[in-house]
């Protein structure tokens, strides 16, 4: 994965379309969840992703953010990932915060493994996680870049819900490898739109919040967990 304007005021008529809208899309999302097949590997339970293998864990998203979609990604044909997205969009369909939810696996034509050993760790619930914080800017088309990949897929899932990422984003990325072969992952995405007076400056291909303003990078780490309940079984 690469993980690494005109203002104006909108009339009553306006802001009643666009309130309406807003509710009706909302609905959709919800009744997509709620009808994921529950015999799967992976389903969806109201906001929770439960996954019987690799790893066995129940990932529940906090109220207010809209399920977008799941989806396959075949990634440059070197390893396949199931990804669930989840969006908080503003009244500009601005994602202000996200999830990616994406269990990874290296296909059999390789050797690849997966290895977050120079990361720090913490734990999200029950689950450790190696993780890193940084702050990007223009996201989506930093994600689009890379034709194929998981960020990309994200990106164009997001564009058929009329969704968009932030112009500055905070991307917290926490992974976790679950079998004894490390050739499978979990990886969890948080993202957050920054303030506009946020200090620490934003370069295009991210800088390190934890190194740049540690104190920083805690709070976001703090906000994905404050949005997502993790409970490995």
């Amino acid at each position: 994965m690469y993980w690494s304007v005109t203002m104006y005021l909108p009339s009553r008529r306006t802001m009643i379309v666009a309130a309406i809208c807003f509710v009706l899309l909302s609905t959709a999302f919800a009744q997509t969840a709620a009808e994921d097949n529950p015999n799967a590997l992976r389903h969806l339970k109201g906001r929770t992703i439960v996954s019987e293998k690799f790893p066995k864990v129940q990932l529940t998203i906090g109220r207010g953010f809209l399920f977008v979609g799941k989806q396959q990604v075949n990634l440059h044909g070197n390893a396949e990932a199931e990804q669930y997205v989840f969006a908080r969009p503003d009244r500009e369909n601005i994602a202000k915060q996200f999830f990616l939810i994406q269990f990874e696996h290296f296909l059999p034509t390789n050797n690849f493994t997966y290895d977050y050993a120079s990361m720090p760790t913490t734990q999200i619930g029950n689950l450790p996680v190696n993780y890193d914080v940084k702050s990007l800017h223009d996201l989506g088309a930093l994600m689009l870049e890379d034709k194929g990949s998981d960020g990309a897929a994200m990106v164009e899932l997001l564009a058929k819900r009329h969704i968009s990422l932030p112009h500055n984003t905070a991307m917290v990325r926490m992974f976790h490898v679950p079998s004894a072969d490390r050739r499978t992952e979990l990886m969890i995405i948080y993202g957050e739109a920054l303030p506009q007076n946020f200090a620490v400056p934003v370069e295009k291909r991210g800088d390190s919040l934890d190194k740049e303003s540690s104190s920083s990078a805690q709070m976001f780490l703090q906000h994905a967990r404050q949005e997502l309940v993790v409970q490995a079984r």
